[in-house]
């Protein structure tokens, strides 16, 4: 009986292979669960860290979210080999991890432009508050609903895909229907997010290398390891964000370019995976490189026992810019 249970599995990848995927998709959940909790648990904890931008908190709560819906439940079904949970489950799964990594990339996004207008516009009037920051991210999370609700009105759809153990857009139905949702999907939801990214981040280290030179000109301090800290940080946020969504756009634009191209069930499934890990990564590039925040986060792990040597007297986007700094916050 158990032989023939085995033998109806409609699994297509190596038992073993599905094995491998479960244990690192279950890594990757208990890492995203407890990183994006903690910047949760201290944000609200620290009112100050949260003020005057609710940007940080949106991007951990959609984070939190891929974590919930995304990798937890290909833990499960790549431990079964198969999906196993119904064709709801997997329309419902497709629909959350696209929506909410819509909204994690979109915040990103967000985030970038106002760094951008901070750093290198602080007087033109875009200072950070609580009513500019909830407009931006109303913006943000109904611009990704419509997107992520598309497919299920008929534009697009969503359904297993690669290994069929997790569900995602259906990349491999070849219609012009699909395709056309996919070539917007991917000009509107990743190149232009992409190009405002780069444009913002390559501003902001303008500006600082601009304010660096002539604070030495002056006779001031050389702030060149500072320098040389925030372009290591910024290369690493754009380094990691095209690690996880580049591979999901590239399989996009395949699709599209080549319709009779045959793409192996292991590489159409990787780059949704590769979307998956971006909640891991995301808290500590965002989140535990600023002291001010890792110093509430060793308070709330210590359970208070641990002292904070930074006054919570700033938010963690540095939301005011001294004007005399030697060096501009990112």
């Amino acid at each position: 009986f158990l032989n023939f249970v085995v033998a109806i599995t409609p699994t297509i990848f190596p038992r073993v292979g599905y094995s491998i995927i479960s244990f690192i998709m279950f890594i990757n959940t208990l890492l995203t669960v407890f990183n994006n909790c903690l910047v949760i648990t201290v944000m609200l904890r620290n009112p100050s860290l949260l003020q005057p931008t609710t940007v940080f908190l949106s991007l951990a709560v959609s984070d939190l979210m891929i974590g919930l819906c995304g990798s937890l439940v290909v833990t499960i079904t790549n431990y079964h080999g198969f999906f196993f949970i119904g064709d709801t489950a997997c329309v419902f799964q497709g629909f959350a991890v696209n929506y909410f990594g819509l909204v994690s990339l979109c915040t990103l996004t967000l985030l970038a432009y106002e760094r951008y207008n901070l750093v290198c516009k602080p007087r033109a009037g875009l200072k950070l508050s609580m009513r500019r920051s909830i407009a931006g991210l109303l913006f943000v999370w109904i611009f990704c609903l419509f997107w992520a609700v598309a497919p299920l009105f008929g534009w697009s759809s969503y359904g297993p895909e690669g290994i069929q153990t997790s569900c995602s857009l259906a990349w491999e139905k070849r219609s012009w229907n699909n395709y056309s949702y996919l070539i917007f999907y991917t000009l509107l939801c990743f190149i232009f997010p992409t190009i405002v990214i780069i444009y913002c981040y390559s501003k902001v280290l303008t500006s600082m290398n601009k304010l660096n030179r002539s604070v030495e000109l002056q006779g001031g301090r050389s702030s060149q390891k500072e320098n040389d800290q925030a372009i290591s940080m910024v290369l690493t946020m754009i380094i990691a964000y095209f690690v996880c969504w580049l591979p999901y756009t590239a399989l996009s634009v395949v699709v599209v370019v080549d319709p009779e191209l045959y793409i192996p069930p292991l590489v159409a499934t990787l780059p949704m995976y590769f979307a998956k890990t971006s909640p891991v990564y995301n808290p500590i590039i965002y989140f535990l490189t600023n002291k001010q925040f890792r110093e509430a986060a060793l308070e709330v792990l210590s359970c208070g026992r641990y002292v904070p040597h930074v006054l919570h007297t700033a938010s963690i986007n540095m939301r005011s810019v001294n004007s005399h700094s030697k060096v501009l916050p990112l």
